[in-house]
């Protein structure tokens, strides 16, 4: 046999995802863009205690909370700002722009991100119930998830991951969805979800809700005003008609570009209007470590080997050369702790301007404003400069030895 005939060979032979009634319903519901109706069938199950159900209604409405967002986005004609001339050669990114966009402000801005919020935490309740037992496996392909970008009620081929992936990647999107051909090259299946991925979920919503509850607890006007026109170029921001003015020093397209981007860094000067949703952030971050701690626990506790997708040592992994070693996962939870203490203040971020370090924890719950530029030239981290523990590149060096150069793209994946 041939080393690619042995090694799926060895893929078949091991376990079998199979997923229930509740994994079932899930699959259908992604598959369709039928998430409304997939949590009708699945929320009264995963009240009764079936925590697969609880699995899928987590699922769904993070899917859900996706597609909103990206309804949004299409409503108020987001489109990917232009990199090209004096920035690079520039990319495309496959994202169809309304032609029609409705208006779009500063009040909606935030709505659209405490929207976002919203379904992120309600997505973490139900991953969280999902991690607490249940020995289920639930086979899904993400590539064949569909959601209503465009929001007219209506979901096709061309609204999923696949599609989206496939003009990407340039690649047929029937070459993608085909199953795997033994002897072949190896394809992508599916990912089995089980009941420690719900805790790795679980800590993604709550990495997406720091980041938005962040803007949130500011008053970011002045940065909308001064930079949105790039994002939605026909939603009516202040200086949409001004995106392409007449020529500084190189021509009118780089002229205004960077023109902008010396606006969005200056307008990074926040005043805090919500206090305690930014010490809150604090609280959501120190929630990701505790949610990656019981992903981890559960991870070392499995037996079987089923398209992880966060594999034990023990495990196989789905993709080449992302190996998972006993080595890895001590250096992680290390850093786990190390990230910990400096949430809490113990441990003190350097600053190139002081002896001492800055307190984020002092930050996050006593700032009044955010202010991009004092705070790296010094003078507007003085309130949270104070003697102790500075961190050092040594407190992370276990991830350092452990991952190599690669440890910033395993910590995205490990989360």
């Amino acid at each position: 046999m041939k080393p690619s005939v042995w090694a799926f060979a060895l893929l078949s032979m091991t376990s079998t995802a199979f997923a229930g009634p509740a994994g079932d319903t899930l699959k259908d519901a992604l598959y369709a863009g039928a998430l409304t109706d997939g949590l009708a069938k699945l929320e009264p199950m995963a009240a009764g205690g079936d925590t697969e159900a609880a699995f899928g209604v987590g699922a769904l409405k993070l899917t859900q909370t996706v597609e909103h967002f990206v309804q949004a986005l299409y409503r108020h004609g987001f489109a990917v700002p232009r990199t090209d001339s004096m920035f690079g050669p520039g990319f495309d990114v496959p994202i169809p722009q309304n032609p029609n966009p409705e208006p779009m402000d500063y009040a909606k801005v935030r709505d659209v991100l405490a929207d976002l919020v919203a379904g992120a935490d309600a997505a973490r309740v139900s991953f969280v119930a999902a991690g607490q037992s249940g020995d289920y496996v639930i086979d899904i392909n993400p590539l064949k998830i569909r959601v209503d970008a465009n929001g007219d009620d209506k979901v096709d081929i061309s609204e999923s991951l696949g599609n989206l992936f496939a003009v990407i990647s340039n690649t047929p999107l029937d070459d993608l969805l085909a199953p795997p051909v033994p002897g072949g090259p190896s394809k992508f299946e599916y990912v089995g979800f089980d009941r420690a991925d719900a805790f790795w979920l679980a800590g993604y919503t709550q990495v997406i809700a720091a980041q938005a509850d962040f803007l949130l607890a500011h008053d970011f006007s002045d940065f909308v005003n001064a930079l949105f026109h790039r994002l939605f170029p026909k939603a009516g921001f202040p200086m949409q008609d001004y995106a392409m003015g007449g020529m500084l020093m190189l021509d009118p397209q780089t002229d205004t570009g960077i023109a902008d981007l010396i606006a969005g860094i200056h307008t990074i000067n926040w005043p805090v209007v919500e206090p305690a949703r930014l010490a809150g952030v604090r609280e959501r971050l120190k929630a990701v470590l505790d949610f990656s701690h019981q992903n981890w626990d559960a991870i070392m506790g499995e037996t079987d080997s089923d398209h992880e997708l966060l594999p034990s040592p023990k495990q196989t992994a789905m993709f080449p050369d992302t190996s998972v070693d006993a080595a890895k996962v001590a250096a992680w939870l290390v850093t786990l702790e190390q990230a910990r203490k400096v949430l809490d203040g113990e441990l003190l971020i350097p600053h190139w301007r002081f002896k001492q370090g800055f307190d984020l924890k002092a930050y996050f719950e006593t700032a009044k404003r955010t202010d991009l530029v004092m705070l790296l030239t010094g003078a507007g981290a003085l309130p949270f400069i104070k003697d102790g523990q500075v961190a050092r590149p040594e407190d992370f060096r276990d991830i350092q030895d452990a991952f190599g150069n690669d440890w910033l793209g395993y910590a995205f994946w490990f989360n």
